[in-house]
């Protein structure tokens, strides 16, 4: 009978402690009031990346015209050369014969034309006979013009001022006609190629009268801005079928002759964006790498949703799909309301909320 009597005890001793302490979690978890805000639409515009290739303003081969040996070699590699500068010397001894002997024979013309024509002036020879002479010279001096331009291709110089790259032949190898000797770069200035989507070069054209300016800046590999602004010159005519993005081109000064032919960086250019829906960060959370927002609805419940971000500005997202402009989103207690919660909530409008935070519109 006593074992009994303490049993009902403790059983009830325990249904007195779950009744006085439920009420008082209801109440607390009831007057907790969170703030929700709705996103808001701007225009505005955003600095994006794009992988870019820089070219030298002008890079060209330069090659041998005449087959010969490498008899010389003035320059090396890395080195900044003058236009005109002599460059290479393809062994010249056959050209240099042709070309004495074209001079001979001009200098034989040239007598045998003095003779013609002092027949021709006492009647012993026709005008005819004189002509033909006449035509024997410049024919000689012809011959002498070419043999001399194929001296002159013995020697290579620098078509413009520029840096010598890599010299794959030595003193002595056999050059063939059109080989290649080496290739000089004018780095002067730089060309950095990047292609952009269709949708992003629909913006910029259909935008174009809304944009400050067509200057970007040039991110390097070590992740330095260059100190010198390029601009936006011209746009590729077609667009690539496999990749659906049209190159476009940028100009950049180089006069400290940092950047180099085959280089690669990456341009950032400001994109305009008309009607970007808008939130703050601190409104999401992410779950494998997919990112939530709580969506509240007008009875206070809490529904989890996927969205998607199209951009990222700082403290602020770009949503490009999952949310409309009039749902309701919570922007605090993000990490202590769960799916279905019931929810006291405290609107807050979106530009009271973004006020504070860096966002950039037009």
């Amino acid at each position: 009978m006593k074992r009994i009597s303490t049993g009902m005890f403790v059983c009830l001793y325990v249904l007195l402690i779950q009744t006085s302490c439920s009420p008082k979690k209801e109440e607390k978890i009831e007057n907790i009031e969170y703030q929700v805000t709705t996103p808001i639409l701007l225009d505005t515009t955003i600095s994006k990346n794009y992988v870019s290739q820089i070219q030298s303003i002008r890079n060209i081969e330069i090659r041998g015209l005449e087959k010969g040996y490498l008899q010389q070699i003035y320059v090396d590699e890395g080195q900044t050369v003058q236009a005109g500068q002599l460059l290479f010397k393809i062994m010249p001894k056959f050209y240099e014969a042709e070309y004495l002997k074209t001079q001979a024979q001009v200098k034989a013309e040239e007598i045998e034309l003095e003779n013609t024509k002092a027949l021709s002036d006492k009647n012993i020879v026709s005008k005819n006979e004189l002509a033909l002479a006449q035509a024997k010279v410049d024919q000689a001096k012809a011959e002498m013009s070419l043999a001399k331009l194929h001296v002159t291709a013995t020697e290579i110089r620098a078509p413009f001022a520029g840096t010598i790259n890599r010299i794959p032949l030595k003193l002595g190898s056999l050059v063939d006609e059109g080989q290649l000797l080496t290739t000089l770069s004018d780095n002067s200035q730089v060309y950095a190629y990047f292609n952009v989507s269709e949708s992003e070069y629909l913006d910029y054209q259909t935008h174009i009268q809304n944009r400050a300016n067509n200057e970007v800046n040039l991110l390097l590999a070590n992740n330095e801005v260059l100190k010198y602004k390029g601009k936006v010159e011209t746009i590729e005519s077609e667009f690539n079928n496999e990749t659906g993005s049209i190159a476009f081109r940028a100009r950049f000064p180089n006069p400290d002759k940092l950047l180099r032919n085959g280089e690669t960086g990456r341009v950032q250019m400001l994109v305009p964006l008309k009607k970007a829906l808008i939130i703050p960060q601190k409104a999401t959370y992410e779950i494998q790498d997919k990112i939530y927002v709580f969506v509240v609805d007008k009875n206070g419940i809490v529904k989890s949703r996927n969205i998607t971000i199209g951009n990222e500005l700082p403290d602020l997202y770009l949503v490009s799909s999952g949310l409309a402009e009039t749902d309701r989103i919570l922007i605090d207690g993000v990490q202590k309301v769960k799916d279905d919660d019931k929810i006291k909530v405290e609107f807050v409008a979106p530009q009271d909320v973004m006020s504070h935070l860096q966002i950039h519109a037009q």
